[in-house]
């Protein structure tokens, strides 16, 4: 079986990409949320393998979300998601806790290879 992903943006099409590249590279989706306080919270009940994190959501941004879960559980591992032209938050990220960060539009490969990657 593969690792557990919890997919986490804004934008049901963004979640769907996601699930579709995740899904075909052998991962299993268990779940999603759409923005960051459900992240924290679905993060608790299913704890997941690996968490695809959006920057830029309403109620609580990903790096606020990333702090919770990491906080929850300081070995999460959370990969993430943002668009072109935020790189000043790539670091931001990391300092929260984030593994890795991949670049909308995704390319498939590298979002597959971030995963893998992450959870070794």
């Amino acid at each position: 079986m593969g690792k557990r992903v919890l997919i986490v943006d804004d934008a049901a099409f963004m979640r769907m990409m996601l699930r579709d590249i995740l899904t075909k590279a052998g991962f299993e989706v268990v779940g999603e949320a759409d923005n960051g306080a459900s992240a924290v919270k679905s993060y608790e009940e299913l704890r997941p393998d690996v968490v695809t994190m959006d920057i830029t959501m309403p109620e609580m941004d990903g790096i606020a979300a990333t702090r919770k879960i990491r906080a929850l559980d300081p070995n999460a591992v959370v990969i993430m998601c943002s668009a072109m032209g935020q790189q000043a938050l790539v670091i931001d990220a990391i300092q929260a806790g984030a593994k890795d960060f991949v670049v909308k539009p995704f390319q498939p490969e590298r979002v597959a290879e971030a995963v893998r990657k992450a959870v070794g």
